[in-house]
């Protein structure tokens, strides 16, 4: 489905809940006429009035940096377009987050949402994984970021594609935990790729989305 022009980068999620619990983990929060927003390794964060309630995740769009082709919507994902990325403020957050790893999309239907993310971001699926317990996850690279999709056997096929987490990449995933506390976030373990490990951000912390810290990838 793809040609060959260069695919969206993204550039920015917007979040309907409060920036504070960011700002108490340590990200420094920049204020604007458009509302307050953290950068985290290039990818920012804007913090909306739209906010939701009674869902896993506080995300309700992403601003894409590219061409929009006229389209403003990813299979249910609200999206803006930006002719490209702004430079992002010089990071002053406490936490060093050296690059997105990737970021999570849950869907109804991978084969769908794979194909809507092919046609309006210029991004081919790479490679599907079969996760077991009828999880099937589909993964796309748009710039410099992954976009894993998860098909759920739990939801109706004819679900929406919605963003539901990210992934952060850190230097020294041991120091990170240990500074940020048993209270914030869980202990390190081993994630699915082989020779990496992973720890995810409390839900108690009120970040509005699953997140968590990943160690770099093994080359």
């Amino acid at each position: 489905m793809s040609d060959l022009s260069e695919s969206a980068r993204v550039a920015e999620l917007r979040l309907g809940c409060p920036v504070e619990p960011w700002s108490r983990l340590g990200f420094a929060v920049s204020e604007s006429s458009s509302g307050p927003s953290i950068h985290v390794a290039g990818l920012g964060f804007r913090f909306v009035n739209d906010a939701t309630s009674g869902t896993e995740s506080a995300v309700t769009g992403w601003t894409l940096a590219g061409t929009s082709h006229g389209a403003d919507d990813v299979d249910g994902i609200a999206t803006l377009w930006v002719d490209s990325s702004p430079r992002p403020p010089k990071s002053e957050n406490r936490i060093h987050v050296s690059s997105i790893d990737h970021i999570v999309i849950m869907t109804g239907s991978l084969d769908r949402t794979s194909e809507s993310i092919d046609r309006v971001l210029r991004a081919p699926r790479k490679r599907v994984r079969d996760a077991g317990g009828g999880v099937r996850q589909g993964f796309h690279r748009a710039g410099d970021i992954i976009l894993e999709v998860v098909e759920r056997p739990d939801l109706d096929s004819n679900t929406p594609a919605s963003l539901w987490g990210v992934v952060f990449v850190v230097d020294d995933l041991d120091s990170t935990v240990a500074w940020l506390g048993p209270d914030a976030v869980s202990a390190p373990r081993d994630a699915v790729q082989p020779g990496r490990r992973i720890a995810s951000i409390r839900r108690e912390v009120g970040l509005g989305l699953p997140v968590a810290l990943m160690t770099p990838h093994v080359r």
